[in-house]
């Protein structure tokens, strides 16, 4: 399943969306990546980020299916719209 760069980015800010709504989520993210709210806020529209963001999900399964289904998506998508992120990045962050 191929993924557009548009829309694999949509995907991983209603991920980072998401995460953020649930404060022991948010705090268990920010802790594994060592990123303050300053540093969030300038890496969130870098597609290394984004990537990292759905890679996140991607290892906690049960994480995964709550936000896939919370937000309409097939959680099949989520694998390829990381790659499609990772692709368009640069590690920019």
């Amino acid at each position: 399943m191929a993924v557009s760069r548009d829309r694999a980015s949509d995907i991983a800010i209603s991920a980072l969306i998401f995460l953020a709504r649930d404060l022991e989520r948010f705090g268990r993210f920010l802790t594994l990546t060592g990123l303050g709210p300053d540093e969030l806020a300038e890496s969130a529209a870098s597609p290394d980020f984004q990537g990292a963001v759905l890679s996140y999900l991607l290892d906690d399964e049960s994480l995964l299916l709550v936000f896939a289904a919370e937000a309409g998506i097939a959680p099949a998508e989520i694998g390829p719209a990381s790659l499609a992120l990772f692709e368009a990045g640069g590690d920019e962050w």
